[in-house]
């Protein structure tokens, strides 16, 4: 191939300039415990991409590094051009999570992390405040750019509560939403942020089977409508296998196998990783 690198995964080469996210070498150390090992790890433009593994296998690590929550011992990672984590001198050093999300990272958390006594909309706009360009003085004096602004933000957030179904919500305060609705919030204030990469921990995490499916096909309606790439951690393999363009596969902090969900779900490491020996040998 002529007029292009390209980035090498373990099940084969994505185009550089499909490339959306790229990691080379990552490793994060707690101490004497080594929570991510050399990780290598490339994300393609608009594809819904899946990070697994069996519990403490370093993925939710993977995430926190992303977005500048934790600074990586070791490695770089870049974002559509932009060094997130890059080498300066001999030290590492990781932009600041607003500053990544700012670049165009949005996430949800594992353990939902909304304002419990704001309201549904308040909540989206705290996701939107990231781009707001008004000054305190501008606040204090009811300046008309300040006013233009926050009518902005209210209209922007009614939009996103509609686009998640929640529109009808507005008023209620997060804590009082049901439990998929706070999901839906959670995501509709990452989308706040105008992310182009949506980091989603275990996004049907709690919920039953008819709910699980809503949330499937929720996400899949937000990578066609708006172009989002996707990045999730899921322990639903139903979820996994049935959304997912690519999966990359954790294990003690190692990617131990990644590709289609076809060549991950025959691939006997992955068996092993999470039914044991006996099984992968079977």
């Amino acid at each position: 191939m002529t007029g292009s690198t390209m980035a090498v995964g373990l099940t084969g080469a994505i185009p550089d300039d499909q490339v959306l996210v790229r990691a080379r070498g990552v490793t994060k150390r707690f101490g004497g415990l080594l929570a991510v090992n050399n990780v290598d790890f490339d994300i393609p433009r608009t594809s819904i991409v899946s990070l697994i593994g069996p519990n403490g296998a370093g993925k939710t690590t993977f995430f926190n590094m992303i977005t500048g929550a934790y600074v990586p011992t070791e490695g770089e990672i870049t974002f559509d051009g932009h060094p997130i984590v890059y080498l300066k001198g001999s030290k590492v050093k990781s932009r600041k999570p607003h500053e990544v999300t700012a670049l165009g990272i949005g996430r949800t958390f594992q353990n939902i992390r909304l304002f419990g006594t704001m309201s549904a909309l308040d909540n989206v706009r705290a996701g939107i405040h990231v781009h707001l360009r008004s000054h305190w003085w501008d606040a204090i004096l009811r300046t008309p750019s300040m006013l233009n602004e926050e009518q902005a933000t209210i209209d922007e957030g009614m939009r996103l509560l509609e686009l998640v179904g929640l529109e009808e919500r507005a008023e209620t305060w997060a804590r009082n939403l049901p439990y998929g609705d706070q999901r839906r919030l959670e995501i509709a204030r990452a989308l706040g942020t105008r992310p182009k990469l949506l980091l989603l921990d275990e996004p049907t995490a709690g919920m039953n089977a008819s709910e699980t499916r809503e949330m499937t096909d929720f996400i899949r309606r937000l990578r066609a409508e708006l172009g989002l790439t996707v990045l999730l951690i899921e322990h639903d393999m139903r979820v996994v296998m049935g959304i997912s363009d690519r999966i990359t596969v954790l294990d003690h902090g190692e990617v131990i196998a990644e590709g289609s969900p076809a060549e991950v779900r025959a691939n006997p490491k992955v068996v092993e990783a999470y039914l044991g020996r006996g099984a992968a040998e079977a």
